[in-house]
């Protein structure tokens, strides 16, 4: 929201969540005549869709290999060749990634490029676990208040923060997001403790 591409597109593709072909076509486009060309969805991938904005790969490491190289081509000299496509075609991303994995460790098992790793690692912000955070309590306050929003009355008790403070949170955010959603949901009264 900060930068100057706050008002260009933000396309986000998570690398885990479909088979290598998909991913191909969801990132780099399709083959005319493909399954996405007869239903006139995405030809365009997502990475022709973040064109002058920024291109966010969730799970990364997740690639899978020979995608790696295609998506290191396209860093490399800012353009993206479709399959089928007569000509590349040119793009200004921006490209920000995260993992749960590290990527260090798929390299030393060859399963993640080292020379894409190196171009990916212009910044690396590293984000402790939930349980680790010394900043729990406001971030629980947070977290709440933006669940809450539709309820604005409902409201956590001090109880109930030390609790969910002293929890391990195996799941991080996504899992304490998901505890206030069904708290917020389920609750007999607007004070929520630790019945």
């Amino acid at each position: 929201a900060a930068s100057e591409r706050a008002d260009k597109p933000f396309v986000a593709v998570n690398c885990a969540s479909m088979p290598e072909a998909e991913i191909q076509n969801e990132l780099f486009g399709c083959r005319p005549g493909g399954i996405a060309a007869a239903t006139g969805e995405g030809q365009l991938g997502k990475i022709v869709q973040a064109d002058g904005g920024t291109l966010f790969l969730d799970e990364i490491g997740d690639l899978p290999y020979a995608l790696q190289a295609r998506l290191l081509h396209v860093l490399e000299e800012r353009e993206v060749i479709a399959p089928g496509a007569e000509a590349p075609i040119k793009v200004d991303i921006r490209l920000v990634s995260a993992t749960h994995c590290k990527l260090e460790e798929k390299i030393r098992r060859g399963e993640f490029r080292e020379d894409l790793f190196y171009r990916l690692q212009g910044l690396m912000l590293a984000l402790p676990r939930l349980a680790d955070r010394t900043d729990k309590r406001a971030l629980i306050r947070h977290v709440f208040a933006q669940e809450a929003a539709a309820a604005p009355k409902v409201s956590l008790s001090d109880d109930l923060i030390d609790a969910l403070c002293t929890h391990q949170w195996p799941g991080n955010i996504r899992q304490l997001r998901n505890v206030l959603r069904a708290m917020i949901a389920l609750r007999t009264s607007d004070l929520l403790d630790l019945a």
